[in-house]
């Protein structure tokens, strides 16, 4: 699996796990976000977004994200939203270039090489567009009263 971030400025730190993804291993993943955070935030006043994973809903990885409020803010995720994470974006793409290649990845570590490729080689107007459209997804999903949108 892997874990990455990004913003309108840039692609952030993208992570392989390669283990079951916990709040502690979660937490290690997220102290990466302070290097990242104060490139793209200066002024400190990111938004950072997340889905309702467990781990990310664990009691101590609530209260990191609290004491770190100082250099960027959580989104608050209800808990029965629509996904409407940018991120699934970003991974379908990759998805469809990967199923493209030909021959296909032999063995997990040339995955995880054509993977990292295709994450550091996506062009910033794909994650600025999804940035952008935040506020028209939020807005969707309030018009709908948290039901079905086209994202």
């Amino acid at each position: 699996m892997l874990w990455g971030t990004f913003s309108w400025a840039a692609l952030g730190p993208v992570v392989v796990v390669e283990q079951t993804l916990k709040a502690e291993n979660y937490l290690n993943i997220a102290d990466q976000l302070h290097p990242y955070t104060a490139f793209v935030f200066p002024t400190r006043n990111g938004i950072f977004q997340q889905d309702n994973a467990p781990c990310h809903k664990a009691r101590i990885v609530l209260e990191w994200f609290q004491e770190h409020t100082y250099e960027f803010h959580l989104m608050p995720w209800p808990p029965n939203s629509p996904d409407l994470n940018p991120m699934e974006h970003i991974c379908d793409v990759m998805e469809r270039q990967l199923r493209a290649e030909t021959p296909p990845c032999s063995n997990i570590s040339t995955l995880r090489d054509r993977c990292l490729d295709i994450w550091y080689n996506l062009p910033p107007v794909m994650y600025q567009k999804l940035v952008a459209s935040i506020p028209r997804r939020v807005a969707a999903v309030l018009k709908a009263k948290g039901g079905a949108t086209r994202y």
